[in-house]
């Protein structure tokens, strides 16, 4: 059983994060779809798709059309189980409904597909080549009650390397697995998300610090703790392989970070027992304004090559 412990008065969310959706992160195929942009990148995935910025004119009518998009997506044949292991949603997609359905409880009672919430507020500004994650307001316990209550698996939190500072990439480490060790506290399991900019003129060294910071990060958990990591595809083949026997770390996943499906998936083919979180990757291939049989081959192509890379 997935080691969880209490928060004050509150009753372990055992019967939720059971040994069945664990054993399922831990072995099942297919991959984490990321439909969790937050309103700072809403509108580019929005463009991306075809949805120019005047069909909406306000942040509420802006969410009310991306989760269109994502419903869209959700509820297509070819979103399903075995391909689709997990999907992380944002706060607003999962206070909303898909087919008159709480949307956790949709991907997870209809579909079979673990839902994650992302309950970062964003990043900071940059210091020591970092972007930590703004820090929690009090209402963290509250999201997570609320996650627990909608039936989450667990939840995601990003934060950005630029550069390799050593003291910046120690701290980023140490942010998210004191977030890590709260949230596993609630019983939730979390993807820690420590993103290396795929641009960073050094990247291969922010990869090498990153890892050594990951393994101290993993010392600081409990016996029967159990995270995610969610990392930028490397340089180097294999080079994230060591976590993936690690007994703390259910899976190994990869973000696309801004590469191209293409690119991604030829990344991520190369790297044994990782398996995809892309967004930008997912979606690269959908348009509002294609038919539906259009769009279910263009959602069924993404899902089928990034489906096999995750499988190697």
């Amino acid at each position: 059983m997935l080691g969880v412990r209490k928060i004050a008065g509150d009753l372990l969310y055992e019967k939720l994060v059971s040994d069945q959706r664990v054993d399922l992160m831990r072995g099942g195929s297919g991959f984490i779809a990321a439909l969790d942009q937050s309103g700072g990148s809403t509108p580019k995935a929005l463009e991306r798709y075809g949805v120019s910025n005047d069909a909406y004119s306000n942040d509420d009518e802006m969410f009310d059309v991306v989760h269109e998009m994502r419903v869209r997506i959700m509820k297509d044949e070819a979103f399903n189980r075995p391909r689709i292991l997990g999907a992380i949603l944002f706060e607003g997609t999962m206070q909303r409904d898909v087919e008159d359905v709480p949307t956790s409880r949709y991907l997870w009672q209809q579909k079979g597909i673990l839902p994650f919430l992302k309950v970062d507020k964003g990043l900071a500004d940059e210091s020591d080549g970092v972007q930590l994650m703004k820090p929690f307001a009090d209402d963290l316990d509250a999201r997570l009650q609320e996650a627990r209550d909608l039936e989450m698996f667990g939840t995601k939190m990003r934060s950005v390397i630029h550069s390799s500072n050593s003291a910046g990439i120690q701290a980023i480490v140490e942010q998210q697995f004191d977030y890590a060790r709260q949230i596993l506290a609630a019983g939730l399991v979390p993807i820690v998300e420590p993103e290396i900019d795929i641009h960073a003129a050094d990247k291969a060294e922010c990869e090498s610090k990153l890892r050594t910071e990951l393994r101290q990060g993993l010392d600081t958990l409990e016996p029967g703790d159990a995270i995610v990591f969610k990392l930028t595809l490397p340089e180097t083949s294999g080079f994230y392989h060591e976590f993936s026997d690690h007994p703390s770390v259910l899976r190994v996943a990869a973000l696309s970070g801004g590469y191209s499906q293409e690119e991604s998936n030829a990344r991520l083919t190369s790297n044994s027992n990782m398996i995809a979180s892309f967004s930008r990757a997912l979606t690269e291939h959908l348009r509002v304004q294609q038919s539906n049989e259009e769009f279910t081959n263009a959602l069924d192509s993404a899902i089928g090559g990034i489906a096999a890379a995750s499988a190697t």
